[in-house]
């Protein structure tokens, strides 16, 4: 197991109770054990054992462990965003540029069969189906913060695995610097991609460089709130990188290539000055038109916006700040 990372995130005191105690049901249509990577605690018992499948078309049955959680430093606590919202307010800018149109967009998006097409300096190479590339790992659930570069917040408990571990499987060369990934390009399906209104070229495109992807941070959701992701979240399987803003964790991967030079990333091909690749959360850097040094956390109105300030690297900096040692942030934003 990892060294957990500093933070003050707990599930104990989950608004939305019913959907998140799902957790401890089978996550459905995934064969592989789950087991817990918290910045407070590590799961500890086994609760069940039971045999589900990983995808429809498998046959194969497998254990699947459920563990449960030993308690949290109350001193830590941080509520976990309700599943309604986490669920319902969305950038997904392939099923509409609004934060309900995903959800209202994405219902009949088919994810199953799929495939991710894996490219470039690496000796791994090939077109995997998805549960090839789940079926090996044990799940890890992990609950981390998501800042928004529009300055809204949640808490979110994924449900998937170190991109880290993924990413040993093909075999990257020593010239490979850069982890490229791409989102599902399907206009017919991604309403999105069509309109004339867009601000961005598809498909969506983003990038790490290779310490950042191998982070022990970085993570590939395929379930979130112990339930499979929903559509409108990213399924069949996302990027989670809890210290950048989110528009870096891409949504319904299909390629992941290993390259040499940096990428042009969507949002920096679409406003460089306003949208950097590496896309840190930092309190000090405000984007042109909004100050960064705060952001509101949801559930939030007009009575009570909950707002409070916004940490350096999102509060993962004493796992990611010497990444950029020697750096000057302002710059490289």
């Amino acid at each position: 197991m990892a060294k957990k990372p500093n933070g003050d995130i707990s599930e104990n005191e989950v608004t939305d109770e019913s959907a998140y105690l799902s957790r401890r049901s089978l996550l459905k249509g995934f064969g592989a054990a789950i087991v817990g990577y918290h910045p407070s605690s590590l799961l500890s018992d086994q609760m069940a054992l039971a045999k589900v499948k990983i995808r429809s078309e498998l046959d194969q049955m497998i254990a699947q462990k459920i563990n449960s959680r030993a308690k949290a430093d109350p001193m830590e606590l941080l509520d976990v965003t309700p599943y309604r919202y986490a669920s319902s307010y969305n950038n997904f800018y392939e099923f509409g540029s609004g934060k309900l149109d995903p959800k209202k967009n994405a219902k009949n998006f088919v994810t199953d069969p799929w495939t991710v097409s894996v490219q470039g300096e690496c000796d791994g190479g090939g077109i995997y189906h998805l549960e090839d590339l789940v079926r090996p790992h044990l799940l890890e659930e992990r609950i981390y913060r998501l800042r928004c570069v529009e300055a809204w917040s949640m808490v979110i408990p994924w449900v998937g695995l170190p991109l880290a571990r993924l990413l040993k499987k093909f075999k990257p060369r020593s010239n490979a610097k850069y982890v490229k990934f791409e989102t599902l390009y399907d206009p017919t399906q991604m309403p999105g991609q069509k309109s004339l209104f867009s601000t961005i070229e598809y498909p969506y495109v983003e990038a790490l460089r290779i310490d950042e992807a191998t982070n022990k941070l970085s993570f590939l959701a395929v379930g979130m709130y112990g339930k499979l992701l929903p559509n409108q979240n990213g399924a069949p399987i996302r990027l989670v990188v809890p210290w950048k803003y989110g528009f870096k964790s891409i949504k319904s991967i299909v390629k992941i290539e290993f390259v040499e030079k940096r990428p042009n990333t969507t949002w920096m091909k679409s406003n460089p000055k306003e949208y950097g690749f590496y896309s840190n959360v930092n309190p000090s850097v405000n984007h042109p038109r909004w100050s960064q040094a705060t952001e509101r956390r949801l559930p939030s109105s007009i009575f009570s916006p909950n707002i409070r300030p916004t940490q350096m690297f999102n509060g993962y900096e004493d796992d990611v700040a010497h990444l950029y040692r020697g750096m000057d942030l302002r710059k490289f934003y």
